[in-house]
């Protein structure tokens, strides 16, 4: 049986970065939508930069209000809506009652921060995004966690809660990181650039074939 995770491009700026992404690959296309970061981009731009592409797109917000999520994630024309701010799982209901996949993001400093955001947001969220821990910033600073202490914990995964990881992956260590976390996703920004929002085409199309060429264990 083979299995490869799902690649997700984020931060994209540039239509044509969204392009190559998609051509290369990537299942699901990522856009920052939470103000005042490096790749922030408004909901009207996100829409044109993935606007025609074969690919569910992310939204990656920081604390926004229903409202404001509602309203952003209709003019960008989102499927997932990515919470990397303290959003209750209320909140993450709510998006989901109205028709959005929800991923929550945790930037883990270990394995209890794993195994607490597990019980924090079972049946309330469709995915935890593992992100590194930075006190810097909300997540984006290409931070890993520790993937084979979080590792030992991934039967508590619940029926329906998939793992995302993030955090620092690049083309050179992204199989690595796949292959101890068996993961539905993995997540890149940073790590296929050559400045913040401008996509190395050589480096996108390496993560790919990096993930591609993996084959499943089954758990």
């Amino acid at each position: 049986m083979t299995w490869t995770p799902a690649v997700k491009v984020c931060g994209l700026m540039r239509p044509e970065d969204a392009a190559l992404a998609s051509t290369a690959g990537a299942a699901y296309l990522g856009v920052i939508l939470a103000p005042g970061g490096k790749r922030t981009v408004t909901a009207a731009r996100a829409n044109v930069i993935l606007g025609g592409i074969p690919a569910r797109r992310v939204g990656v917000f920081v604390d926004a209000g229903e409202n404001a999520l509602l309203a952003d994630a209709r003019e960008a024309g989102l499927h997932v809506l990515q919470l990397h701010g303290d959003e209750p799982p209320e909140l993450a209901d709510r998006m989901r009652a109205a028709g959005y996949e929800v991923w929550k993001a945790v930037r883990a400093r270990g394995a209890d921060d794993f195994s607490r955001a597990i019980h924090r947001y079972a049946g309330s969220v469709d995915a935890l995004l593992l992100d590194g821990y930075s006190p810097a910033a909300h997540g984006g600073t290409g931070t890993r966690f520790p993937w084979a202490e979080v590792a030992e914990r991934l039967g508590e995964l619940p029926p329906g809660m998939r793992l995302v990881a993030a955090g620092g992956l690049t083309p050179h260590n992204v199989a690595e990181a796949a292959a101890i976390l068996r993961p539905h996703a993995v997540d890149v920004s940073s790590g296929v650039e050559v400045s913040p929002g401008v996509k190395d085409p050589d480096a996108v199309r390496e993560f790919v074939e990096q993930v591609q060429s993996l084959s499943k264990q089954v758990r």
